[in-house]
């Protein structure tokens, strides 16, 4: 059931960038803003934060922050790391797969560290010898296959470059595709990390990107929406704006 509901989420991100006439960037993907109606189809809600654009463009202009507490994507924070785009979202989604899972809480409950950026957090894990096993299924083989497979993706998703993500096409294709074909992506370099801990963040942006299930959005800005109605929005949609 997670896992339908997180592609089902991954369906709805796609139609938002690629869907409409224009591309929607929600900027405030995470557990709360995903409504599941009485068959656990997920609707994402809550567009208060949400930026759209001509789809001819691949990079948006911003001028603050804009996100939630843990799930905001790094570049939003710090424009040295890379531009903002719909890639964005896809960091979002991928740390709600992490949620989905368990694996932040399991980590972040485990580790004393909460300074360091969350993502490494991970390879560091499993550097120990943890392994992708690390997610909490229990002994079902279908939990196992499934949870290995949205943790790989969620890696992928989170990647401190946008542009080594994936896009949600691609998120897609990889969830709905065979768990053994999915490789792990490597440990970021050394040098990248140490731009992030030396360079990139302050020790107030740093917070930004860690993990409370509290946390307030960083900004609320509200936009109307003209080119996509709500009869055109997928059952993944909602139409609460």
């Amino acid at each position: 059931m997670k896992f339908e509901i997180a592609v089902g989420v991954a369906r709805g991100i796609e139609y938002l960038h690629r869907g409409c006439d224009v591309q929607i960037l929600h900027f405030d993907i995470k557990p709360h803003n995903i409504l599941l109606d009485d068959d656990f189809v997920p609707k994402i809600s809550d567009f208060g934060l949400a930026k759209f654009f001509s789809t001819d463009k691949t990079t948006v202009t911003m001028t603050v922050a804009r996100g939630t507490i843990g799930y905001v994507a790094p570049e939003l924070i710090s424009r040295s790391i890379g531009a903002v785009s719909y890639k964005a979202d896809v960091y979002s989604f991928g740390m709600l797969l992490m949620e989905m899972v368990s694996l932040k809480k399991d980590l972040i409950g485990n580790n004393d560290n909460s300074s360091q950026y969350f993502p490494y957090w991970i390879y560091d894990y499993f550097n120990l010898g943890k392994g992708i096993e690390v997610v909490n299924g229990g002994d079902d083989d279908s939990w196992r296959k499934y949870g290995r497979k949205m943790t790989i993706v969620a890696l992928w998703c989170i990647q401190m470059c946008p542009d080594h993500r994936p896009s949600m096409n691609k998120v897609l294709e990889m969830l709905e595709g065979d768990v053994e074909r999915l490789n792990i992506p490597e440990y970021p370099s050394q040098s990248i990390q140490t731009a992030v801990v030396d360079q990139t963040f302050s020790t107030d942006s740093v917070s930004l990107l860690e993990h409370d299930d509290s946390s307030p959005s960083v900004e609320i800005i509200v936009e109307e929406f003209h080119s996509c109605h709500s009869s055109e929005l997928p059952k993944y949609c909602s139409n609460m704006y």
